[in-house]
Order: structure tokens, then C-alpha cells, then sequence
């Protein structure tokens, strides 16, 4: 594998990195943390290529566990959604956006425990 190809970028972790959460260490002591920055990288390489999480490559040097616990630690701190926010935001600025055309999603299921049935008139 090309780990190269995969090495987070600078100007991204610049971005990046006032977004995570501070750490303090466990004054118990233990294995040492791994690098913010590594799982950050792991966690777009999993992300971007679509692989199961057990099949990350130790080569990009974060466990799958380690990964994917602090996926879940930063998503229930606001990490990706405060990312989202600032590169759009840089994107706009640079005028790389082109808001005359946009999409809307959304979905339609029916409302459970007694909510009102639509198909019905009345």
C-alpha cells in the first residue's frame, strides 16, 4: 500500500486540529495515546474507502478499535459537524461554491403510535 498517498495533508490537519478535543492523560497511566492526527488519517481512510473497520492496514498506524472509538468520541463531540461547517464556510469564501443550484433529500415514512394516516380524508 502507498502510505503516502494516504498521509493526512498539513493544511488539512491545520483545520483540523482546533476542532479536537484536548486530552488529558489518565493519571493512572497506561499505554500511550495514539496520535490524533494517525486516527484522524485512519478514520478518512476507512470512511473514503468504504472498508470494514476491522480491515484497516496497521500500516497507517491505529488499531481499527482505536479508530473507530475515537470516530465515535468526536462525532458525540461535534468534531465532523464543526469541520463541515468550517469548510464550507473556507469553500464559500473562496467562491469554489455555486449555490444557484441545490438538491433537497428527504424522506417520507409514516408517523407510528396512532400519528394521522394521510391516506385518509379528513
Amino acid at each position: 500500500m502507498a502510505a503516502s498517498m494516504w498521509q493526512l495533508r498539513d493544511e488539512l490537519w491545520e483545520v483540523v486540529e482546533p476542532l479536537v478535543p484536548a486530552h488529558k492523560p489518565d493519571p493512572r497511566g497506561g499505554r500511550p495515546r495514539v496520535d490524533d492526527r494517525v486516527c484522524f488519517g485512519a478514520i478518512v481512510f476507512v470512511l473514503f474507502t468504504g472498508i470494514a473497520w476491522r480491515h484497516l492496514p496497521r500500516e497507517l498506524g491505529c488499531s481499527p478499535a482505536t479508530a473507530h472509538r475515537r470516530l465515535k468520541e468526536w462525532q458525540v463531540a461535534g468534531v465532523f459537524a464543526a469541520l463541515h461547517q468550517e469548510l464550507l464556510r473556507r469553500l464559500n469564501a473562496a467562491g469554489a461554491i455555486d449555490w444557484s443550484t441545490a438538491v433537497v433529500d428527504g424522506s417520507h415514512i409514516r408517523a407510528l403510535q396512532g400519528g394521522l394516516d394521510r391516506a385518509f380524508a379528513g
